[in-house]
């Protein structure tokens, strides 16, 4: 268990530098992806009950569990990010919220 956390928690981190106005949904699922191959780790949730993507991306009001898609974040914006892996037997999974380049005052004091 603690090998396949900190396979989703390096992939996040990767994520956390990746994201800037400008980018996609799409291409957050891109670098997921090949990061979780490059760990040697199974998305998770690509193909559990059809489900298409390694991410849920959900950006500023949408609630969770949103599909990476070809919206572009805005500066301001904040993207939720869950990302869940299997390793060796083991699933690993966690979210993070991360702002996109300058985000107001109380989306920041909310976490962001």
């Amino acid at each position: 268990m603690r090998r396949s956390g900190g396979i989703v928690a390096s992939v996040l981190q990767s994520l956390r530098e990746t994201v800037r106005p400008g980018i996609t949904t799409l291409e957050l699922e891109r670098c997921a992806e090949a990061e979780i191959k490059r760990r040697k780790a199974v998305p998770a949730f690509k193909g559990y009950k059809g489900y298409p993507f390694c991410l849920c991306t959900s950006v500023k009001e949408q609630v969770v569990h949103g599909m990476p898609s070809k919206r572009v974040l805005n500066d301001g914006d904040i993207v939720s990010i869950d990302v869940g892996v299997l390793y060796d037997g083991f699933f690993g999974d966690a979210a993070i919220t991360v702002p996109v380049g300058s985000v107001k005052d109380e989306a920041a004091a909310s976490g962001a």
